[in-house]
């Protein structure tokens, strides 16, 4: 059976990569709670996440709204993702008879941190919104991941911690795992890997 599954899409904050909150510290640098600092933000997120929006006029607007002076890009300075090497394991085990890539909601703030740590290197590939200019949920974004790889929704799974992006890809049709830590994630591979 594992033979069938020639694609696996991996998200990565959440997954792969853990310590990813880089809001409350931002929240606590303006002095704002964790939500006044969305409300603040408001459609931004998403438009700096699908390439509409640079970080530089991101952080221009939220020092108009709120008079607080940002010196350099908080997304990159509180930002310490670490990998979760179980899981990386995982992917070392896959990718010997697949292709297993990331498939990723970002930022290039982000992006760039995880490059220069070297945290995409044990995939084939990365897919990350803001360069592609549709994010999860929509599927567009898988469906343009299946295009470049080259692979039909059967073929592939999909593995996420978010319910609403798992739910997404199983409606066009891809075997997806909504993931909770590594120990269930390797259960339920298991299937695919024999």
């Amino acid at each position: 059976m594992g033979k069938r599954f020639l694609l696996y899409i991996f998200d990565m904050g959440g997954v792969v990569s853990s310590n990813n909150d880089f809001v409350s510290p931002i929240a606590s640098h303006f002095d704002v709670s964790v939500q006044e600092l969305y409300r603040l933000a408001g459609e931004e997120w998403m438009r700096m996440m699908v390439g509409n929006l640079s970080v530089e006029s991101f952080w221009k607007q939220l020092e108009e709204k709120t008079g607080h002076l940002v010196e350099n890009d908080l997304f990159f300075t509180y930002f310490h993702p670490t990998l979760d090497s179980e899981v990386v394991q995982l992917v070392t085990k896959l990718k010997m008879n697949a292709r297993v890539v990331v498939g990723t909601n970002t930022i290039a703030s982000h992006y760039e941190v995880h490059k220069r740590q070297g945290d995409y290197n044990v995939f084939h590939a990365v897919y990350a919104s803001h360069l592609m200019g549709v994010a999860k949920p929509e599927p567009e974004f898988y469906l343009k991941v299946l295009e470049a790889e080259k692979q039909k929704p059967f073929q592939t799974v999909f593995i996420d911690d978010t319910e609403e992006n798992v739910d997404a890809s199983r409606a066009i049709g891809i075997q997806s795992i909504l993931f909770t830590d590594s120990g269930n994630l390797e259960r339920e591979l298991q299937p695919f890997m024999d």
